[in-house]
């Protein structure tokens, strides 16, 4: 567990946290959405949920907040964002976080339950490179219990559409230096402001000792996540919502 401060603002952490995300991502509820509609649809509403790669915990926070009965697992590696998922979340019952390198290969022995209703992420696995992905999918299909769910909502291009992508990139990135200049944050300067803050400096300091500026992983396309996790062990898999540059895919085991 990472060492959090009694009375720190964490909300405001959180908050700033989500308003980051959504400068890249303003489709970033919606998937949401979409991914616990599917949850609800397939494993009820009490499931049991690990929180994949979580963050600050933005998936538990929307999950809790939908289905009061769910219980959640944080896992990541990342010491700042744990920190302020530990200090949103303190005094919850239903969430707990684990500390955890996905790229371990016995990282799972760690989780305090051996399965799972649904294991849920997003925006975080593009920081794997694929053969890494691929041995963490395979991993997955003993973790989510049958007639479980594993959801991936991240970066997935569609590479036989160049035209489409380019126009697709070029609006994003104009509406995006709109909201730059009119005072959002970007992921740079939240680090940036993450370092500044005392309660944040040293977890954000070792944050960055581990990954450096950013980390330098594969987006395949959802068609891959889809043949991967059938490859381990899940029965069916499809795309389940799209954009035009991310996808929502499911595998059910």
């Amino acid at each position: 567990m990472t060492e959090t401060v009694a009375g720190a603002d964490w909300q405001a952490w959180q908050d700033s946290w989500d308003r980051q995300q959504e400068w890249y991502m303003p489709d970033r509820e919606e998937r949401f959405r979409v991914m616990l509609d599917m949850v609800e649809a397939l494993v009820g509403t009490a499931p049991r949920v690990l929180d994949l790669a979580c963050g600050t915990g933005s998936i538990s926070d929307r999950l809790l907040k939908r289905f009061p009965e769910a219980e959640s697992v944080g896992v990541d590696l990342d010491p700042a964002l744990l920190a302020i998922a530990e200090g949103y979340f303190a005094g919850d019952a239903r969430v707990r976080f684990v500390r955890a390198d996905l790229k371990d290969p016995s990282w799972t022995a760690q989780l305090p339950h051996t399965s799972y209703d649904a294991v849920l992420t997003a925006t975080a696995l593009h920081w794997l490179h694929t053969e890494d992905l691929r041995g963490l999918y395979g991993q997955l299909g003993t973790v989510v219990r049958d007639g479980g769910v594993f959801m991936n909502a991240d970066h997935m291009p569609e590479e036989s559409t160049p035209r489409i992508d380019a126009a697709d990139r070029a609006q994003r990135h104009a509406r995006m230096d709109r909201a730059k200049a009119a005072g959002a944050v970007d992921w740079a300067d939240w680090w940036k402001l993450a370092a500044a803050d005392p309660l944040l400096a040293g977890p954000t300091a070792e944050r960055f000792e581990i990954y450096g500026e950013h980390a330098d992983g594969d987006t395949p396309s959802d068609r891959w996540h889809a043949q991967v996790l059938r490859d381990s062990g899940f029965a069916e898999a499809r795309t389940v919502w799209r954009s035009p540059s991310d996808a929502l895919v499911l595998g059910l085991k």
